[in-house]
């Protein structure tokens, strides 16, 4: 029996915000300009996702927490053993095997972007291997916005369109919409660190909170996975500049299989690979493995509006540290790291990322006079739609 339902979250604003791990073991993004939205990994769990720009994180981290509602909740980062594929060869498409440590269950995850829209896609399976298990494990997709690069002043909100169920959240003019193929059981939205999936599940391993509205604070958004039918889903999140065309970007992404995006994904990255007698596999103990993806990693890196803007990473240094007051950051565009990146392609054979990145580069050089020095360290200056944060190193807008 599902919990009843309230209306508004207490405990705003919620604790202070931090970011997370830079200790990536993964990124990733679809290779056409049409999909603006960019992930990382680490600890089997989706962390930043980024857009509009490859310069905006819009999320802290995306996991599940799993429970058998009697004994145990455990949390996909903390509490399983992880284990990272690159099933597909030239291309950003990761399988994660998330276990418990006993054996008794498996959480496995396909992460990609749509080909073609700004939605991130993970396709997971849990898998019960314990008997004992079987029809009792219950999963709750955990996200926690920081949109538009702020973990403080996010609100998210439960809502249905066309009796589909939804959980969103807005910052700013950036909206995040989190649904789910198989539907949601229940759904909350909290603050963290008081009326948070997390704070709910952990107390007694049940959901007993479902509030629909939490504004203006550090929240977390709390979805169960509607297993009944099919152990088997994808999770969708959506990122657009209004709730409309978030919701229709949405839509289509979950309308089409995932097999077909999953081949859609992989010939876009696979088309990218412009010469193949740069392969390098008999000078390397792995087949080539290791250099084949790290090509993969440098093309991720590259912002789809301003071509040829390559950040350093994707991550937030000591970002479990680091509030909103503190972002720094690498995922700004230094010189010396956008030097380094463009000549690595060149000697993969890759010519058109390095000439924009020139290109980008001697651009923004040009307006370098007019540039006014940033109030703080984050501020943005902006200046014809780039902006300088230092004058070394840049962000986009």
């Amino acid at each position: 029996m599902n919990p009843p339902e309230n209306e508004v979250a207490f405990g705003a604003p919620g604790i202070e915000s931090r970011w997370t791990s830079s200790a990536k073991e993964g990124v990733g993004t679809a290779y056409h300009t049409s999909c603006r939205v960019w992930f990382t990994l680490s600890h089997g769990i989706v962390n930043e996702i980024y857009y509009p720009h490859i310069d905006q994180p819009n999320t802290r981290d995306f996991q599940f927490l799993i429970t058998d509602g009697e004994t145990f909740c455990h949390e996909e980062k903390r509490d399983l053993t992880h284990a990272i594929k690159y099933p597909e060869r030239d291309c950003l498409f990761y399988r994660l095997t998330n276990s418990e440590p006993r054996g008794r269950y498996r959480v496995v995850k396909h992460v990609f972007a749509d080909p073609h829209q700004s939605v991130l896609l993970v396709h997971t399976k849990l898998e019960a291997l314990d008997e004992s298990l079987r029809g009792k494990l219950r999963l709750y997709a955990l996200l926690a916005p920081h949109i538009a690069g702020c973990g403080a002043g996010n609100s998210g909100w439960c809502s249905e369109v066309g009796g589909i169920e939804l959980i969103r959240a807005q910052r700013e003019n950036v909206h995040l919409i989190m649904a789910c193929s198989s539907g949601f059981s229940c759904r909350s939205v909290g603050y963290v660190g008081f009326s948070d999936g997390w704070q709910d599940l952990m107390h007694n391993f049940k959901m007993d909170w479902q509030f629909r509205t939490a504004e203006n604070g550090n929240i977390a958004l709390t979805g169960e996975i509607d297993l009944q039918a099919t152990n088997e889903f994808t999770v969708a999140l959506a990122f657009g500049r209004s709730y409309q065309s978030t919701t229709a970007k949405l839509f289509q992404s979950l309308a089409e299989p995932f097999e077909s995006h999953r081949q859609g994904y992989i010939r876009q990255w696979q088309r990218a690979v412009v010469n193949p007698k740069f392969d390098f596999s008999a000078d390397t103990t792995d087949g080539g493995g290791m250099y084949r993806l790290s090509r993969c990693v440098l093309l991720a890196h590259e912002d789809k509006v301003f071509q040829g803007a390559l950040v350093a990473s994707m991550s937030i240094p000591w970002g479990e540290t680091k509030g909103d007051n503190d972002l720094g950051g690498y995922h700004l565009v230094w010189t010396r790291d956008l030097v380094q990146s463009a000549t690595a392609l060149l000697a993969t054979g890759q010519t058109g990322t390095p000439l924009r990145a020139l290109i980008w580069l001697a651009a923004i050089q040009r307006n370098r006079l007019l540039v006014r020095p940033a109030t703080r360290p984050g501020r943005r200056a902006n200046i014809t739609g780039m902006a300088f944060a230092q004058t070394r190193r840049t962000r986009l807008v």
